[in-house]
């Protein structure tokens, strides 16, 4: 009897619970009341007196070393359950795309960030204004073009004649210029990225909806040169040390003198195509000191005060910075076109 109980301890020790089903055969073979050690302690009924000491410590052993065996089996199989049931069977077989920004937003937080390196904060103002903030505020005269049904999209207008309480989609922010300069006094150094609108045909170059961030620098003493540095280290910052900018003489009713500035197209290298109109350069932004009428109307001393202002469509540095062709890609939503674009802004 001894030796069959030392067979069992061996055969219990080796035993490798891999399923529930074996785990089962496993206690019906020897914790059952018919398994193998239930039938042990019927014979141990008839072992002589001076053995059973000794065999019923044994068959005790083998009886808990068993019950441990199938304790720990049991714990075992419910761990690598529960192991499973942690994945989401919920969660659909293909895993999604992290997306990324859209690349007007890409370069518009790309030159707020450049402008931010030299000192200027941002605002932003409403898209739907008044024709004073727009318009008049800005000096522009009463038979101005811009103020025509053909490029400015109007809300409420009260006559044929202008009012400065119009009612239209803003045809660029310096509205928020306005409405800055009115609030507070100079010194004055603040970049108005935003969305305008203007009446015009849709085209490569063209789009009735697109983006602006304007400057607007207000301080003492504040000179011609300061404005050609400050947008020298914009081009090179946007574009790359090589890159070479040049000022033409412009008009612009808010500035003067004013000057719209080009850079080196970097699509052909210089050597033309259908974006530079075969120039070399593309123009980016207007720019110019502030008209002295516009810093009275806003409520600024202009014998004390000078300033810069200047202006770019996002649209156009994108095409610049990423080799667009058509500005019309921008707008279609296109996901092939849209995750091209990564960055950290």
């Amino acid at each position: 009897m001894l030796d069959k109980i030392k067979e069992l301890v061996d055969k219990v020790q080796q035993y490798h619970a891999d399923s529930k089903e074996s785990l089962e055969q496993f206690r019906l073979k020897y914790l059952s009341k018919k398994g193998e050690i239930g039938q042990l302690f019927d014979e141990f009924r008839t072992v002589p007196a001076e053995m059973k000491k000794q065999l019923g410590a044994e068959i005790n052993k083998l009886k808990q070393l068993a019950q441990q065996k199938y304790d720990d089996a049991v714990s075992a199989l419910e761990n690598s359950v529960s192991d499973d049931s942690k994945h989401d069977l919920t969660r659909p077989g293909e895993p999604f795309e992290i997306g990324t920004r859209h690349p007007i937003s890409i370069v518009k937080n790309e030159i707020v960030d450049i402008f931010s390196r030299i000192g200027f904060t941002v605002a932003e103002g409403p898209e739907v204004e008044d024709d004073w903030h727009v318009f008049s505020a800005m000096n522009f005269a009463a038979e101005h073009p811009a103020r025509d049904m053909q490029d400015t999209f109007f809300v409420e207008k009260k006559s044929m004649e202008p009012d400065p309480h119009d009612i239209l989609l803003r045809t660029h922010t310096s509205s928020v210029q306005s409405r800055i300069m009115e609030k507070r006094q100079p010194p004055i150094r603040m970049i108005f990225p935003g969305r305008v609108f203007r009446n015009e045909a849709i085209s490569a170059r063209a789009h009735c909806i697109f983006h602006q961030v304007e400057g607007l620098y207000v301080a003492e003493n504040v000179s011609f040169a300061d404005l050609k540095q400050t947008l020298l280290y914009f081009a090179k910052e946007m574009f790359g040390n090589d890159t070479k900018i040049r000022l033409r003489p412009s008009y612009f009713p808010f500035t003067e003198p004013s000057a719209e500035m080009d850079v080196s197209c970097s699509i052909c290298g210089g050597k033309g195509c259908n974006i530079c109109k075969g120039t070399g350069w593309l123009e980016i932004l207007g720019c110019g000191m502030v008209d002295p009428n516009v810093l009275k109307n806003c409520g600024i001393d202009s014998e004390k005060y000078t300033g810069f202002a200047f202006g770019m469509g996002v649209e156009r540095i994108a095409m610049l910075k990423y080799q667009v062709r058509d500005l019309r890609l921008y707008f279609e939503n296109d996901i092939r076109f849209l995750k091209q674009f990564k960055s950290a802004y």
